[in-house]
């Protein structure tokens, strides 16, 4: 446990010196209530940190030369935003989320809704230059966790499960499919797991022979980190998700929110008193032996909210009462932008966190703004990961954030 603690420290102290070298903020720093195109902090800040050492430098792919990463987003079928309003531009891969299997038959259940949306979707974005690749996912926070349990469990469930998703991508002309299953309950489910990405690739394989079309892609959204305990410990099967997956896609989000009674940075890149963050999750992905051009790692467009205790403790970590405003304590950014404006909130950034925060009375929000997604994608950069993905379309602001992530991507490149 020590090493692995003192190799994650080391991994870190080598992320910092790239990501922050430039970085020009300190926790103390408040800023106004921000109103577009972007809050830029500006005082400064002189960061102590040591230099890589020569065998570091070695061993991380961030000394290489980038290569274009992948910029992708999930749509949800529920959205305000239609599908022909998406800026393709900021975009390499779009997500339709979701389609869930049905508990009875373990085939994907397309809905009447479903049947409108899908094709809309895809004919909308093959119209659109430049042209994205489109993914269908299946699953999703709100889906039946225990019904993925029974499909991955079982030899004929698993078999009828992957026909459908290949049946239905084929039949509205997606590029691949998404698994976001959250979460695999215990070892016993991650085994099972295993097994399904496996007869999935090989039932991919098989379709594109056999239709003489390209495999559909074949990715999974999974846990921030690679290990997790919530009732049990358990580890995700990284060795058969390096083989079969096209890329994994870490949700590096909902690290904090409405079930704790303190504030928090919900996408933290840092947490200097816990494990709970970015840098310890992408880097225990790593460990695990995923390659770091085949982790995908997630960004939110949204924050999560609290109500004060006391207005006038509004740090991080301040005591909460309960959710702030929003949607049962989430807030979309482009409402966030609204209420800071409305409320005249006091903005804060977090330069450990690498993330904002505001407060106006007794309600606190902590979100991702323009400059934290920038430096979280240099992040991402730095370790030479496959790209980046945002949950979701319809939440932005004038694309201030989608085209902040590929204004980084291009003059990284």
């Amino acid at each position: 446990m020590a090493s692995d603690l003192k190799l994650l420290h080391s991994l870190y102290l080598v992320i910092v010196f790239v990501v922050f070298q430039t970085l020009t903020v300190s926790n103390s720093d408040v800023l106004p209530s921000p109103d577009y195109p972007e809050v830029v902090p500006t005082s400064p800040a002189i960061l102590s940190l040591p230099e890589p050492s020569k065998s570091q430098l070695r061993s991380h792919p961030y000394v290489r030369p980038p290569k274009p990463g992948i910029r992708a987003a999930y749509w949800p079928s529920y959205s305000s935003l239609p599908a022909s309003a998406i800026e393709t531009s900021y975009f390499t891969h779009i997500y339709y989320a979701f389609l869930v299997p049905s508990p009875t038959t373990y085939a994907l259940n397309v809905t009447s809704d479903d049947l409108i949306r899908i094709p809309e979707f895809i004919h909308a974005l093959r119209s659109k230059t430049p042209r994205v690749k489109t993914l269908l996912s299946i699953g999703g926070g709100g889906s039946n966790s225990t019904l993925f349990s029974i499909i991955a469990g079982s030899r004929a469930e698993r078999g009828k499960f992957i026909k459908s998703t290949i049946d239905v991508a084929r039949k509205y002309g997606f590029d691949g499919v998404d698994l976001d299953w959250e979460f695999p309950a215990d070892d016993v489910d991650m085994a099972n797991l295993a097994v399904l990405y496996k007869e999935w690739r090989r039932g991919l394989v098989s379709e594109s022979l056999t239709s003489r079309k390209p495999r559909l892609l074949l990715t999974s959204a999974v846990h921030f980190a690679a290990g997790f305990f919530h009732d049990e410990p358990r580890s995700y099967p990284a060795r058969e998700m390096s083989k079969y997956l096209d890329w994994v896609s870490p949700m590096c989000f909902d690290y904090h929110g409405s079930w704790d009674n303190f504030t928090g940075l919900h996408s933290a890149l840092n947490d200097p008193n816990s494990n709970i963050s970015t840098v310890y999750g992408i880097g225990s992905w790593i460990k695990s032996g995923i390659p770091p051009n085949k982790l995908v790692m997630g960004l939110p467009v949204y924050g999560r909210t609290w109500k004060l205790q006391d207005p006038k403790v509004n740090g991080v970590g301040a005591p909460a009462v309960g959710v702030g405003p929003g949607d049962e304590g989430t807030l979309v950014y482009y409402k966030i932008i609204e209420f800071n404006k409305k409320n005249h909130a006091v903005v804060a950034f977090d330069s450990n966190a690498v993330s904002f925060y505001s407060n106006a009375g007794d309600s606190w929000i902590g979100y991702e703004d323009v400059p934290s997604i920038r430096l979280k994608v240099r992040f991402a950069r730095s370790l030479g990961l496959g790209g980046y993905f945002f949950w979701a379309l319809g939440q932005d602001y004038r694309w201030a954030i989608s085209g902040e992530g590929r204004y980084l991507i291009l003059t990284l490149i």
